[in-house]
């Protein structure tokens, strides 16, 4: 099943009761001139089971220690954000598999040509879906992408993950804004982007610990300062599905100037439920995500050689 992504942008109190997530919105129960009827259907309650991604996007939310520690014993990513709005924290559960130390000491143990190997399918996943992005929004087929994808060495240690970036972002979003180029402090949709994979990241780090592995513990990423390196890696392949999102939300609206509105995030809400195809079934992107998460502890124990990624 599906989880929900929840996101909370106002003045909000969120308690427990009986297994529930109870949402109140304060201004609401304060506000003398509504009716009481109404009052009592602002106050919202969801299944926390049901859960998989919340999003804290106000300074005024109060989460009573009862919440945040359901939602953790559920598995879930709790997203918060900063004075602009933008995601700057994430919370996950410290255990979230029977068989945790086992598997910790499987991704620790991997062997340095065994990364190199993941990291040759990533990239290569990553491209090929990068150039079907670019075959479904510019309607032709990228061939010199595909060449790449398939010329990329263990480890690529050809940069070709580089090569065909350069190339991807000059098109994709080139009818729209010239000279466009991907940079996180850059002009918009980077912000559209930004934010995208956000929710991405929080998604994969959640899947991570599900299967039982460390997302710090990269197969490419090493950043001393970064404690999501291993879901930095294993998002890559899944990146093209929110560039082609963000590229229908600026083909219908345009580019968003100033800070992003609630209606533009709202766009990118539905990441976690965005239909793709792994393994020739589809499957919601969340569901998928697990799938991948599942088999690269697989490649770690030595049960296989490949991880699953989704095909575009």
């Amino acid at each position: 099943m599906i989880k929900k992504t929840l996101y909370f942008g106002n003045p909000t109190y969120l308690s427990l009761k009986q297994g529930q997530l109870v949402i109140k919105m304060p201004e609401v129960e304060r506000n003398d001139t509504l009716p009481e009827s109404f009052k009592k259907q602002a106050e919202v309650t969801k299944p926390i089971e049901d859960i998989g991604v919340v999003i804290l996007d106000h300074k005024q939310i109060t989460i009573t220690s009862g919440v945040m520690e359901a939602l953790l014993e559920n598995n879930c990513a709790v997203i918060t954000c900063d004075s602009r709005s933008m995601p700057v924290g994430l919370m996950l559960p410290l255990c979230g598999n029977t068989l945790q130390n086992e598997r910790f000491h499987h991704q620790i143990e991997a062997s340095v040509p065994l990364k190199k190997q993941l990291w040759q399918q990533t990239i290569q996943a990553k491209i090929n879906n990068q150039a079907s992005v670019l075959a479904t929004c510019r309607n032709e087929e990228v061939r010199c992408m595909r060449v790449w994808a398939k010329d990329v060495r263990s480890g690529d240690p050809d940069n070709l993950e580089g090569r065909a970036a350069a190339y991807y972002w000059k098109y994709l979003f080139g009818q729209h804004i010239a000279g466009f180029t991907r940079d996180r402090d850059g002009v918009p949709p980077n912000n559209l982007l930004n934010y995208g994979y956000a929710i991405l990241r929080a998604v994969v780090a959640r899947a991570l610990v599900g299967s039982g592995l460390l997302p710090t513990l990269g197969i490419h990423h090493h950043n001393r300062y970064n404690a999501y390196c291993l879901a930095d890696d294993i998002m890559e392949p899944y990146r093209p599905y929110v560039d082609e999102l963000v590229y229908g939300v600026v083909k219908n609206k345009g580019l968003p100037t100033g800070e992003l509105t609630r209606e533009w995030k709202a766009e990118l809400l539905v990441i976690p439920a965005i239909d793709v195809v792994i393994q020739g079934r589809r499957s919601p992107l969340m569901v998928a995500v697990s799938q991948t998460t599942a088999s690269l502890y697989k490649c770690f124990s030595g049960e296989q050689r490949k991880i699953i990624y989704p095909e575009k």
